[in-house]
């Protein structure tokens, strides 16, 4: 098992900066993908970034230039560094990650908890 545990997220006036941390734990051989979704009131889950172990990045539309996702593979760990904050971006960010399991070699998908990221106007 694996667990994925969040911080960072808050309350932040538009113009503003957070930064999301995500670290994984538990049964884990390898992650092949680290990233973030996000789910804003009313709307579908959406990607807003992901990062390989190699460094390959994918952002969504909204999220160039402004966000930043970066890895410490020695730490299991991703981070989310957002700029420009705009109240659109309002929205409960879930980290993501593709673990190899430790024991028996399958690739299963986790999710974390979630964390909340308000931005007022």
């Amino acid at each position: 098992q694996v667990q994925l545990v969040e911080s960072g997220g808050g309350l932040v006036q538009a113009g503003g900066s957070l930064r999301l941390s995500c670290a994984a734990s538990g049964s884990i051989f390898s992650i092949r993908t680290m990233g973030w979704y996000r789910q804003g009131p009313g709307k579908e889950r959406e990607l807003a970034a992901d990062i390989t172990s190699g460094g390959s990045t994918n952002y969504a539309d909204s999220a160039k230039g402004r966000f930043t996702i970066s890895r410490d593979n020695a730490k299991n760990t991703v981070y989310l560094q957002m700029n420009s904050l705009k109240p659109e971006d309002t929205a409960v960010y879930y980290c993501n990650a593709v673990v190899r399991d430790f024991i028996s070699g399958i690739f299963r998908n986790y999710w974390g908890q979630g964390t909340q990221v308000t931005v007022s106007s």
